[in-house]
């Protein structure tokens, strides 16, 4: 075996190994989630996608290569087969079959189990990520439950005190009621006799403000009859005085 298919076939090897630690059933993924949380893979992302590509890439062409080899000792095979001359070329054609079989399968499995691989890890982080969203739901869950069972409890106390003090409430209702209605007569009551009393004062207002224009004009004729007897008393002491 050569250097390049040691080296497909221990990476091969490796592959196999890495998918029957991640189905160890009594790992559970959020112990994944953990280990590929790690620092280490952070700083390596960035250069994963561009390998991960790059194998794929060199397992395709070392796979064309290894289709490519058992198609032709395979020609080669049938050819040497109908002929019996050589029987030396058809041990070495069969030994050159083989390995070329050998190195298809390798490269094909290799290229099959590092897709597998790529998605095994997906799906344990995707599984880990629903597990904790579930256990979070769950504990939200729970706690909304408490929370309405304490309500409903609560709400059923609440009923029960409103029962028993109802009819209390209700007497006490009433008797506040009565008492509104008693204050609302009184008020009635002093609001008409406030009407009344205004009503009142308005027509002695009006009554007054009458007198007081009549006594107006009383006093306006007595100041013209005083003055009209100052002028004759007046007119008589003149002539009084030019008789004497």
């Amino acid at each position: 075996m050569t250097l390049q298919w040691a080296a497909v076939a221990t990476f091969l090897y490796a592959e196999i190994g890495l998918i029957l630690i991640f189905c160890l059933p009594f790992i559970p993924p959020q112990r994944w989630q953990k280990i590929f949380s790690f620092n280490v893979w952070g700083k390596i992302a960035t250069f994963w996608n561009k390998a991960f590509l790059t194998i794929i890439i060199l397992l395709i062409v070392l796979f064309l290569d290894a289709v490519r080899e058992v198609r032709k000792y395979s020609s080669v095979h049938t050819i040497e087969k109908s002929s019996t001359s050589r029987p030396d070329a058809y041990e070495h054609t069969q030994m050159k079959l083989f390995r070329s079989q050998r190195n298809l399968y390798i490269s094909g499995f290799s290229l099959f189990f590092w897709l597998v691989l790529r998605r095994l890890v997906t799906l344990i982080t995707q599984l880990a990520k629903e597990l904790s969203n579930k256990g979070v739901l769950k504990t939200q869950a729970e706690n909304t439950n408490k929370a309405a069972k304490k309500f409903m409890e609560e709400n059923e106390k609440l009923k029960r005190i409103l029962k028993s003090h109802g009819k209390d409430e209700e007497c006490v209702l009433e008797a506040e009621n009565k008492k509104l209605v008693e204050d609302q007569e009184k008020l009635k009551t002093e609001l008409r006799k406030t009407s009344d009393a205004l009503s009142k004062a308005q027509n002695d207002v009006m009554e007054m403000k009458m007198q007081s224009e009549r006594l107006s004009k009383e006093y306006d004729q007595l100041l013209k009859e005083h003055s009209e007897l100052q002028v004759f008393a007046k007119l008589l002491n003149y002539l009084l005085m030019r008789k004497w």
